[in-house]
């Protein structure tokens, strides 16, 4: 119920997004859509609000992939030490598969090595250069649907129908609340928004490739779901970083299948797969959002330096991964997602309001998708986003309101008096004669 949520909260909300960027003819991210068309403080607020998006998701997909390399390790028979493989914050503590405690809740002394590495790795890779191919992207999302499948077909043999009841143990309560916590799973969808301008028939097409992506998606994340918690009781997979692999683990080691084991093994690889390749999307994202930042002047020009030899912003790319990769070997997932997840909403807030004051503002304005049924899915947008919002832990909301205003302090004390639209910046030639 709570994908279902979900998907629907992204589709009303990817229309919005698909509206706000075919009014402008260029590529780009909410931050260069806002910027052009609801001016520079809402642009630095989403764009702050990007940062923290991308940034933390990317820690939590960090932490995951250490969780399934740590499996990997353990699927071949090597166990390194537990303190160089787990995050140093665990606030729920941290148990093995037969429920013996291995860390109590808080902090302990350590450091999640291989999501620290792979994003440093990650970060070498987008510094020295790489190039999009549709042929490769289409191999690897093969790929994991195919370890989707996998799981789903081997599993559903496995399956215990009396981890369903109750179906809903929360109640609507916990479907809300669950929604909340796994937003940041259908990250990415809006991508699809983005070639507006390029779609044939845009007001067919972008509706059309949105509701495809979202169905596809849900089917798929309601399969697993559905597997996943008749196999093992639904409270064992909280705040497991690897909760399908370490799922076929546990059953593996109990039932002795070696079914089981080599699916687990084809998960794993998969599993990794698509980390590697989410990783790489956003990381690249958010060095791009903080050059566009810094090439508008609201965040410092070394911040759109260009590496000599290889073209690429080599400095925002390598404090990127610094930022990502740290926190990364410190966090916990369970931290980071609910981060990841109110940074999101609150971004998609502001565009589907954009979207309502551009209605008014520039009704004229040419759009080459227009969101169907009026302000109805701006509206649901932003009723239901915030609705969601409203599911996540108040500590996770003081984070974010600590994290606007440094950002609105950065802002007022820095960005708006350097930015290209700034007195000083405008009209230079007005300025030296103020001087004299």
């Amino acid at each position: 119920m709570s994908l279902i949520l979900v998907a629907i909260v992204c589709g009303f909300t990817a229309l919005c997004y698909a509206e706000l960027a075919s009014m402008i003819p260029i590529a780009g991210s909410a931050y260069t859509y806002t910027y052009a068309t609801m001016g520079e403080l809402i642009a630095w607020i989403i764009g702050w609000d990007l940062i923290l998006e991308y940034a933390v998701s990317n820690m939590a997909v960090s932490v995951g992939f250490a969780a399934h390399m740590e499996a990997t390790f353990t699927w071949f028979g090597w166990h390194p030490a537990l303190r160089w493989i787990t995050p140093s914050y665990l606030p729920g503590g941290l148990t093995d598969l037969k429920g013996n405690v291995l860390y109590n809740p808080g902090w302990h002394f350590g450091f999640n090595i291989p999501a620290f590495l792979i994003v440093m790795v990650l970060t070498v890779v987008l510094v020295r250069g790489i190039r999009e191919s549709a042929e490769t992207n289409n191999i690897m999302v093969l790929l994991k649907i195919a370890a989707i499948l996998a799981f789903v077909f081997v599993g559903m043999r496995f399956i215990h129908p009396t981890n369903y009841h109750p179906f809903i143990p929360e109640g609507w309560s916990g479907v809300l609340t669950g929604g909340s916590i796994i937003f940041f799973t259908y990250i990415g969808f809006d991508s699809v928004s983005t070639a507006a301008e390029e779609a044939k028939n845009p007001q067919r097409d972008i509706p059309f490739g949105i509701i495809a992506t979202l169905i596809v998606c849900t089917v798929l994340y309601i399969a697993v779901a559905v597997v996943l918690t008749g196999l093992v009781p639904w409270r064992s997979l909280i705040d497991d970083a690897a909760p399908v692999v370490n799922s076929l683990s546990l059953l593996a080691g109990t039932t002795k299948s070696e079914l089981l084991r080599w699916t687990e093994l084809a998960v794993l690889f998969g599993a990794m797969m698509g980390m590697i390749s989410s990783l790489l999307v956003f990381q690249l994202g958010q060095a791009r959002v903080w050059f566009s930042m810094s090439r508008d002047g609201l965040l410092p020009k070394v911040f759109s330096n260009v590496h000599p030899r290889f073209r690429t912003p080599a400095v925002a790319t390598w404090i990127a991964g610094f930022l990502v990769g740290i926190p990364g070997g410190i966090l916990d997932i369970g931290t980071l997602s609910d981060l990841s997840n109110i940074g999101t909403l609150f971004a998609f807030v502001l565009v589907s309001l954009g979207v309502i004051i551009l209605r008014y503002k520039q009704p004229e304005r040419h759009r080459g998708f227009k969101a169907p049924g009026g302000l109805a899915a701006p509206i649901l947008s932003v009723i239901f986003c915030i609705l969601l919002m409203a599911g996540l832990p108040i500590l996770t909301w003081l984070r974010f309101f600590a994290w606007l205003i440094i950002g609105m302090v950065v802002y007022w004390l820095y960005s708006r008096h350097r930015s290209e639209f700034s007195p000083r910046n405008a009209n230079p030639a007005l300025q030296a004669v103020t001087k004299q």
